[in-house]
């Protein structure tokens, strides 16, 4: 089996490399290494096992069409993207070249040379917007979405607020279309928060791991200080890379099946927690007493995000095994052994 991976030396893409290492697949990355951890998974995977490397940009049409023409892959995880809605909002033409034109290239690369290739897409809860039709219930560590009890499901409008939702919310579209249109093997995967090892996380990105990296630097050092954005009452359901990794792979073998469609990937509400309840297990774990300061609220900030996985259960059987204390566990002894504390 050929895998080429767009973005296969970032979080999610360095533990699908791995499983594909160890599985003996004929494997690709292809990648910027433009994020911070790139050299450091590239090196890991290197020390794993043999795969094919291309240090390219998916804005790049030509390297793009030439890998894919060449490779004809049979599967193709698309993780390269600009991921942090910060950055979408002061670059916000980056932004789309990176999600929405990057992704059509190899769209358009797929459909020019390797029409047999599927291409599993990693997309976002954020292209449902804001959320701000829905009514919330403000608790004393969270706040609840009384109208979506299981989580937010696929018939959720959508509503691509910012830059971020915009490219991301143009790219899940042009896979579910192409889908349709060129009846390409497509799935589209919107994800909540995801955590877990080889994840190098930015105050702009991975808030499980940037906040467990937090709470350790605050246990080793008394004065570090770290800020949150509003209140710490919101909620995300949160999965980890071992389920992650588990339903990539089960999509492939299910891929006639769920070709075209697009799911609501995530934890589910057994493992949703807002900032404070972290904070607060983070404490009675690491027997301290997180000290931080708040910033106003982000742009567009959901104040809940809860997937219903229901459908992909469905489709595939896949439901999440890890529970969110066991993996956030397992991160605290991630970030210690990368940040050597």
């Amino acid at each position: 089996m050929k895998i080429l991976i767009t973005g296969g030396l970032g979080f999610l893409g360095s533990n699908l490399a791995k499983e594909a290492i160890k599985n003996n697949f004929e494997l690709t990355i292809f990648d910027n290494m433009s994020r911070v951890g790139s050299e450091k998974n590239y090196l890991w995977l290197k020390d794993i096992g043999n795969f094919t490397f291309f240090n390219s940009d998916i804005r790049n049409q030509n390297d793009v069409e030439e890998i894919v023409s060449s490779i004809k892959p049979d599967h193709i995880f698309h993780l390269a993207g600009q991921v942090a809605m910060t950055t979408s909002i002061s670059n916000p033409r980056k932004d789309f070249e990176i999600n929405a034109l990057g992704t059509f290239n190899i769209l358009e690369a797929i459909r020019k040379y390797s029409p047999g290739s599927s291409i599993i897409y990693s997309s976002t809860n954020k292209v449902y917007g804001d959320l701000n039709q829905f009514n919330y219930k403000e608790g004393n560590f969270r706040y609840f979405c009384e109208e979506m009890p299981n989580g937010f499901d696929e018939n959720v409008a959508l509503d691509f607020h910012s830059p971020y939702g915009n490219s991301k919310g143009a790219a899940d579209q042009y896979i579910l279309d192409y889908s349709r249109m060129f009846d390409i093997k497509g799935v589209v995967l919107r994800h909540s928060s995801m955590y877990g090892g080889r994840q190098f996380s930015t105050a702009d990105q991975g808030w499980i791991g940037w906040f467990c990296l937090n709470a350790a630097e605050q246990k080793h050092r008394k004065n570090h200080q770290f800020d949150i954005s509003g209140d710490g009452k919101q909620v995300r359901d949160v999965l980890f890379t071992t389920d992650m990794v588990d339903l990539y792979f089960l999509i492939l073998k299910n891929i006639d099946k769920v070709r075209g469609q697009a799911f609501n990937i995530g934890g589910g509400p057994d493992n949703s927690l807002s900032i404070l309840e972290l904070f607060n297990y983070l404490n009675s774990k690491l027997a301290m007493q997180l000290e931080y300061s708040k910033k106003p609220p982000r742009e567009s900030d959901q104040l809940v995000f809860i997937a219903n996985i229901e459908k992909i259960k469905k489709f595939t059987g896949w439901e999440p095994k890890v529970s969110w204390s066991d993996g956030i566990n397992k991160m605290l002894d991630w970030v210690n052994s990368y940040a050597k504390l």
